[in-house]
């Protein structure tokens, strides 16, 4: 079997990517099979509202604008309009959904599958469930409506499964 000529940083960012296009899908996917039928996220636990990336609320806090909105304030940014805050969310699904799958790489260098897999989606999961409290003023997950936790376990598993098979398959 012929060896990747691709750069252990290249395949991580292709990963990654590859990744955060799979995930995008399956809210898109989501979204359509569910035809509006979904709880969602609404509020910030203080009940500030919250919108969502392509619908009124999102499918959960990652397809809202609350990573938009935390990212303007750790940049302290001037409050961001929904608009603004939803194009900044994508702006940074798309660079650091590319860029974390740069840790599978450096995980699969050092671990075996499905190691290298498991512990990359434990980092991914905490992160998310304790920057989003911390920094967004989520509710903890666990508090999240029950449609809200499988679609943030869904499109994550999405997530961790396609850059996972990609690095593997790009090595």
């Amino acid at each position: 079997m012929q060896r990747s000529q691709l750069p252990w940083f290249t395949r991580g960012l292709v990963a990654g990517a590859g990744g955060t296009a799979v995930m995008a899908a399956w809210y898109h996917l989501k979204r359509l099979l569910r035809r509006g039928r979904y709880t969602g996220v609404k509020t910030l636990a203080d009940g500030t509202p919250v919108a969502g990336l392509w619908s009124p609320e999102g499918l959960d806090y990652d397809d809202s604008v609350v990573p938009g909105q935390i990212v303007a304030s750790i940049l302290k940014l001037p409050t961001p309009t929904t608009r603004q805050a939803g194009a900044i969310t994508l702006a940074l699904r798309w660079t650091y959904g590319s860029a974390f799958g740069i840790v599978h790489v450096l995980l699969r260098n050092r671990f075996r599958e499905p190691l290298a897999s498991v512990l990359f989606g434990g980092a991914l999961t905490t992160m998310t469930s304790v920057a989003f409290p911390l920094l967004g003023g989520t509710p903890p997950p666990w508090r999240w409506p029950l449609d809200a936790q499988a679609s943030a376990a869904g499109s994550h598993a999405a997530y961790i499964v396609t850059a996972s098979a990609l690095d593997n398959l790009l090595r």
